[in-house]
């Protein structure tokens, strides 16, 4: 079946995962990584009321989400800034220039393309920044500006509809969280996980094209 249309996550696909420097944070706080993630950002695979997920879906705003994981660490016997570890893994490098050089392919090639990516309000300038949203994509789905997020699959149908009513078996999306692909799959889109490198990821992109 004829694939028209392409989705992309912006973290972990357009950049290096911003988690990478995540488990430097949890080990001087003597605490595991997967404590940290949970107590600052929430189980991603699920759409809950966690600070972080009401910030992402502009229920809260950053400062709001920040005293709420805070009160979330001290229950748990932790006392941090969530904003000091944002800004640590706000040090990663720039846009991947593969990605970016094989989204202008795809589009060149008469495919429909969105970005979907988790976001809060407050960052919004500094990751728009990253990359020429207007050359590369047709739709730009922001959570914090739709009032909902992955792995909900109503952000996905949004996206699709932004696109021109594709339905969901013409479509592929790409992302470095495992819910997020397995809720695109579920309702009918192919799903393709974006690794470390997203070499793999671009040519499993390409098999699904041909």
């Amino acid at each position: 079946m004829a694939i028209r249309a392409v989705l992309f996550d912006f973290g972990g696909v357009y950049t290096s995962s911003p988690f990478s420097l995540f488990a430097e944070a949890a080990a001087e706080l003597g605490a595991t990584p997967e404590h940290m993630l949970d107590l600052v950002f929430g189980p991603y695979d699920r759409d809950t009321d966690h600070p972080w997920h009401r910030l992402e879906r502009g229920e809260l705003s950053l400062l709001e989400a920040r005293d709420a994981i805070i009160a979330l660490a001290a229950d748990a016997g932790l006392a941090f800034d969530p904003l000091a570890i944002l800004a640590r893994m706000a040090k990663g490098g720039g846009a991947r220039e593969a990605v970016v050089a094989a989204t202008r392919r795809l589009r060149e090639r008469g495919l429909r393309m969105a970005l979907v990516t988790n976001n809060a309000r407050e960052f919004s300038a500094g990751w728009r920044a990253m990359l020429p949203l207007a050359e590369l994509f047709d739709a730009v789905i922001d959570s914090s500006e739709v009032g909902m997020r992955k792995p909900d699959p109503a952000i996905f149908s949004l996206a699709l509809r932004e696109l021109g009513d594709i339905a969901p078996e013409h479509a592929v999306f790409l992302d470095d969280f495992p819910g997020n692909v397995a809720a695109a799959r579920r309702l009918g889109m192919h799903g393709v996980l974006v690794e470390d490198d997203p070499s793999g990821a671009l040519a499993e992109l390409e098999r699904l094209l041909r």
